[in-house]
């Protein structure tokens, strides 16, 4: 049984991209809460580097929607200030690999202000930036470190893969009292959806199975939830029957959804973008392990990115991401009983 990626359209929906999405989001609590500003490189006049923001500044001011100038870590700094006196600020990091220059805000400071002062101060705030390898990206604007923000309590973590769900986190985050990293995959910004009207939102730490399943448990996010859905085709030709678990939420992890999947179906496999050393792959097997090793019908497998820095050319960049090709052998080595990393 397959379940609908998008709610259908119809009444109350609109069909959209996920980029259009993520600025219908944003237009809506703009609207809706006038604590609510947007800030970074080339948010306004450009209107973002991928198109997010465009005409929010014409239709809501210069005051509400800034540019910045090229400091991660000044557009952070500000944006705490700014939450813990009483604002609503998003801030628009262009590519994830910046965000070790805002690092100490993020997890100094941010992440742990409402713990160290008894929680009468909250830091309200977004930081939505990029993430994926992609051809032509290099090391420096085309990494995939979600994985590494896991290690700091206090900041949760989205990944949207639809677009119903971009605009659903996005709203849940901005009117979250701490602070949300968003993760948007750049291969999904133009993937076509239903997205509801009006007041939706989607709670954060709420997994989604995508896929229903008997055979196998696939665990992913973000722009792998497509490469692994079109595994899962792929692997109903050779009579395996995969369930797809799309995490959307990386902090908190939804235990319970992903504990019982893999308690029904009894194999595993994690998939992930990011590298496999100390990140979600690592973080979801010990989960697993921990939780359901006497249940399991063999090892969890995982497969990630290889420890490399992203590459520009683009043969190196689909040769050191998971890709159909290698999820599915992965896939059919544990349904046929044999272990080792794929």
């Amino acid at each position: 049984m397959v379940k609908a990626m998008e709610p259908q359209v119809s009444a109350g929906f609109k069909e959209m991209r996920l980029q259009e999405a993520l600025r219908e989001a944003l237009r809506y609590e703009m609207s809706r809460d006038e604590r609510v500003f947007v800030m970074g490189e080339d948010v306004a006049l450009f209107g973002g580097a991928y198109g997010v923001t465009r005409g929010l500044m014409q239709e809501f001011g210069e005051e509400r929607v800034r540019d910045t100038p090229i400091s991660e870590a000044a557009m952070v700094g500000l944006a705490i200030g700014a939450a813990i006196n009483g604002m609503r600020p998003i801030v628009e990091i262009q590519f994830c690999d910046l965000l070790p220059l805002c690092m100490d805000q993020l997890v100094t400071h941010a992440a742990r202000y409402y713990y160290m002062t008894g929680g009468r101060i909250s830091v309200p705030m977004v930081v939505r930036n990029k993430f994926g390898t992609r051809p032509g990206g290099g090391p420096s604007h085309s990494s995939c470190n979600h994985g590494a923000f896991l290690h700091f309590p206090g900041l949760k973590i989205i990944a949207p893969s639809t677009p119903a769900d971009g605009k659903g986190l996005l709203l849940s985050a901005i009117r979250d009292p701490n602070p949300v990293l968003c993760f948007e995959s750049h291969h999904l910004y133009g993937v076509r959806g239903a997205v509801p009207d009006g007041d939706y939102t989607v709670p954060i730490g709420k997994a989604s199975v995508r896929r229903e399943g008997k055979d196998l448990t696939i665990i992913t996010c973000g722009g792998m939830v497509t490469k692994v859905d079109e595994t899962a085709v792929k692997l109903e030709k050779q009579g395996i029957s995969t369930e797809i678990v799309d995490l959307r939420s990386l902090a908190p992890l939804d235990h319970e959804t992903i504990l019982t999947s893999v308690a029904k179906t009894r194999r595993a496999m994690v998939v992930d973008e990011g590298i496999m050393v100390g990140g979600v792959t690592a973080e979801l097997a010990a989960l697993i392990q921990e939780n359901l090793f006497s249940q399991l019908s063999g090892p969890v497998i995982r497969v990630g990115a290889f420890p490399l820095p992203p590459p520009h050319s683009p043969p190196l960049v689909e040769a050191i991401i998971p890709g159909v090709e290698r999820v599915f052998e992965a896939a059919v080595r544990l349904c046929d009983g044999q272990s080792g990393r794929p």
